[in-house]
């Protein structure tokens, strides 16, 4: 029995207390374009931390994870917006699951 490859995308931002509204607003202004305008998007969550906010991604395929962050809505909109909120360079990870 194969099972389908799913992914997730992590991208953990370090953002002052003061500016999470923002970056949640950011969040929330790309949810819905990211489902419905990117290739095997599914899912998208927001994790808010003490030490950092993580954006969840979830995928059909790892392929379609990394697609997206060449992206223009990701390089053109999402970055964009969140870059003077950032204190650090955000960290990126993919992770598959069956």
């Amino acid at each position: 029995m194969a099972f389908a490859e799913k992914a997730y995308l992590e991208i953990t931002l370090k953002v002052d207390p003061k500016d999470r509204a923002a970056a949640g607003a950011v969040y929330a202004k790309y949810k819905q374009p990211f489902l419905t305008q990117i290739s095997g998007a599914e899912s998208k969550e927001l994790l808010i931390r003490d030490d950092d906010v993580q954006v969840l991604h979830g995928f059909a395929s790892r392929q379609q994870a990394e697609a997206y962050l060449s992206s223009d809505l990701f390089n053109k909109d999402v970055v964009a917006s969140l870059k003077p909120l950032l204190k650090a360079a955000p960290e990126v990870r993919i992770y598959t699951s069956n």
